[in-house]
């Protein structure tokens, strides 16, 4: 019973359109921080995210939305840590099934100014209220188990 579940499971993300992810975080002095972002139109706490870019392998297209997004550089990490899926509002008004691979990325450097800083708000919190603030029930999970597996502070 367990495969034919696994394969269902797996059936799941047909149909859907790939997202890349960047999950920013650091040590700060109260432990493990997440940094948040608002979307531009719901205004939901979400992680910088995007489509694919032809010229950038998965990890490095999630480190350029993290910059173009929420201002920020660090160290990539070379493999997902998990996935989530929702429902992508189009312009439309259509509703596209994705699914984002997420990357955690160590913060190095916040920029003072960067492309979406007009459109968004960021905001850097604790990881156990990150994974309360964001609404898809996949990235709380994945915020959760980051933040149980994290790397201890340098």
């Amino acid at each position: 019973m367990g495969r034919a579940r696994d394969r269902l499971r797996g059936l799941a993300w047909v149909g859907h359109r790939r997202q890349y992810a960047a999950l920013p975080w650091r040590h700060a002095a109260a432990g493990l921080e997440i940094l948040l972002i608002t979307s531009r139109e719901t205004r939901r706490w979400v992680i910088p995210k995007g489509w694919p870019m032809i010229t950038y392998a998965p990890a490095d297209a999630a480190a350029q939305e993290a910059f173009e997004e929420a201002g920020v550089r660090g160290d990539i990490a070379d493999e997902p840590i998990g996935a989530f899926r929702y429902r992508k509002r189009l312009k439309s008004g259509e509703a596209q099934l994705c699914r984002v691979d997420v990357y955690p990325l160590a913060v190095t450097t916040e920029a003072k100014t960067w492309p979406e800083k007009r459109q968004r708000t960021r905001r850097w919190v604790p990881a156990a209220d990150a994974a309360h603030m964001v609404d898809e029930p996949g990235l709380r999970r994945i915020i959760e188990d980051f933040a149980a597996a994290a790397p201890a502070p340098a």
